[in-house]
């Protein structure tokens, strides 16, 4: 019994053949070890996108947070900006006071990169539901001002006396120019 295969036939069973191997090698060689990198490289990646997203998430908190507490305390913002004139000052609360006096500013120690004014004032006035008047205007008012105790009263005559000091704070413009130069370099 003769077998009859013409050449035609061969060279495609060699071809056939020589492709089935080039696949088996370019398998085991290449996909399955590159499949086994790309499966540990997914793991990976899929751990640090879960982190992104943590980040990302705690991010847009505290990014809502932050702009949340800026226009919330907004006058407070500002106020730390303002500079600190006695004469505006004794205008703007003089409504309260029949008299308001204030002593010479000056310049107390600094306290946490905020620059500390010291402010000796002496008032009089007809009762004392104007010096509490006083006290809330200051917190709605255009510095940020700490009074301190003890605050003095004394009648005299139809009036009350009163004197206190007031501790004004406001950013320190020389330590915020000094930092923006250092972050700018």
């Amino acid at each position: 019994m003769k077998i009859n295969i013409s050449r035609h036939q061969i060279y495609i069973l060699l071809l056939s053949l020589f492709l089935f191997l080039f696949v088996l090698i370019f398998s085991f060689g290449l996909l399955i070890p590159e499949g086994k990198e790309y499966r540990i490289k997914r793991v990976e990646m899929k751990k640090a996108l879960h982190e992104y997203r943590k980040y990302k998430t705690f991010h847009d908190e505290t990014l809502q947070t932050l702009k949340d507490l800026q226009s919330k305390n907004r006058n407070i913002i500002t106020a730390f900006d303002r500079t600190f004139f006695p004469a505006r000052f004794e205008q703007q609360h003089k409504a309260e006071f029949s008299s308001l006096k204030i002593a010479k500013v000056k310049r107390a120690k600094d306290h946490e990169g905020f620059s500390v004014y010291e402010v000796n004032t002496t008032s009089h006035i007809s009762s004392p539901t104007n010096f509490y008047d006083f006290l809330d205007a200051l917190n709605k008012g255009d510095w940020i001002i700490g009074v301190n105790f003890p605050i003095k009263f004394k009648r005299d005559g139809e009036m009350i006396k009163s004197s206190f000091t007031m501790k004004v704070y406001t950013n320190s413009k020389d330590k915020n120019a000094t930092a923006s130069k250092s972050v700018a370099k």
